[in-house]
């Protein structure tokens, strides 16, 4: 690199600064090769400091040549050329140190975006946990899932709350993360959207009693938080998945903002399980879970949910039957009814697998 690449770019820098002495107003060509060769140090890896202390120790050696090459009352031309020198060297340190820094930004979202499909696929179970996924991810024993989300502010008069921007939303998650960071004292893996949010502590530990206090104050509203322990690697996507539920029961079952455990949800966790499982059978079949909900919304309605579904009543019935044979609901029973519209809102509403993928 310095016989070749460094040399060459030394030379290109003497002829810029040769063809300047000529020509006080040359264009903006001549830093092409400099931005190059600074996205190239910033793809390696190379400290930026050291690339331009480069850059400063050349303009001293030419400097020198200057310095040496200058005879008695030539001092005027020399300032002159010194002149020029450091007004080059203004511009030259600019193009290289943007251009660095934007590249690097560059990479680094790259490398952002690779880690987080990676966690989103690792979390939601579509990635299998392999030895070099989880030295990647630095899991290796047992860890701690944390659910995460921001709680509504109160709109005017106590009335339904303004929506938030995004990007009041990403600041404030991002200020949850920072202090999800500082107080396991590591940087974790997370993930968020839309207000919700998942994170990975690479250990087995419990959260502070006063964390939900901490991040409150640091995003200026109520935050909810639930956790959920993983044995080892593998069992990390199945606390994930505890971990989004039991946040989801704490907030329909009206439990303040806090930090929530299993213990704290436990019979509806299990009984939401339960009714969410009734539907299992069906959940390959659209067509059914669509009859269903349709048969449902018009109060049992045969008919009507033909003409919405556009079918016969014939074709209703046997899905009907079809769906209470795989399920064992009985439709015509209140009890049943009331397990089936359970079902049906716990699956709309995430209670499978494929409602945790909003964190």
């Amino acid at each position: 690199m310095k016989d070749l690449e460094i040399a060459a770019t030394a030379r290109h820098r003497v002829r810029l600064f040769l063809r300047r002495v000529s020509d006080p107003h040359p264009g903006s060509g001549g830093l092409r090769l400099f931005r190059e060769r600074a996205a190239q140090r910033a793809d390696e890896g190379m400290p930026l400091h050291l690339l331009l202390r480069s850059h400063a120790l050349g303009m001293y050696v030419l400097w020198q040549a200057l310095r040496e090459a200058a005879e008695p009352g030539e001092e005027g031309a020399l300032i002159e050329l010194v002149d020029l020198l450091l007004q080059s060297h203004h511009s030259l340190v600019g193009a290289v140190a943007q251009t660095y820094m934007d590249e690097r930004s560059a990479l680094e979202a790259e490398q952002r975006e690779r880690l987080r499909s990676l966690v989103r696929g690792f979390l939601d179970g579509t990635l299998e946990p392999g030895q070099v996924l989880l030295e990647e991810l630095g899991l290796g024993g047992p860890a701690l899932v944390l659910a995460v989300a921001l709680e509504p502010a109160d709109g005017p008069d106590g009335g339904q709350p303004d929506p938030l921007s995004p990007v009041t939303v990403r600041r404030r998650m991002r200020r949850i993360q920072t202090v999800l960071d500082q107080t396991f004292g590591t940087e974790l893996l997370f993930l968020f959207d839309a207000g919700a949010g998942r994170a990975v502590v690479p250990r087995d530990c419990e959260p502070p009693d006063d964390l939900a206090r901490r991040l409150s104050r640091a995003c200026g509203v109520g935050v909810r938080i639930a956790a959920a322990r993983a044995a080892a690697p593998a069992a990390v996507p199945e606390a994930s998945r505890t971990a989004a539920e039991i946040l989801r029961i704490a907030r329909v079952c009206g439990l303040p903002p806090g930090v929530h455990g299993l213990d704290d949800v436990l019979l509806e966790f299990h009984l939401s399980r339960r009714i969410a499982a009734l539907l299992d059978p069906v959940a390959a079949r659209p067509e059914l879970l669509r009859t269903l909900r349709t048969y449902l919304a018009q109060q049992q309605d045969r008919r009507l949910t033909a003409v919405l579904l556009g079918l016969h009543p014939n074709t209703v019935d046997n899905r009907l039957a079809r769906l209470a044979e795989l399920t064992g609901l009985n439709l015509g029973a209140p009890r049943d009814t009331a397990l089936a519209i359970a079902a049906l809102l716990l699956h709309d509403t995430g209670q499978g697998d494929e409602g945790h993928g909003s964190a």
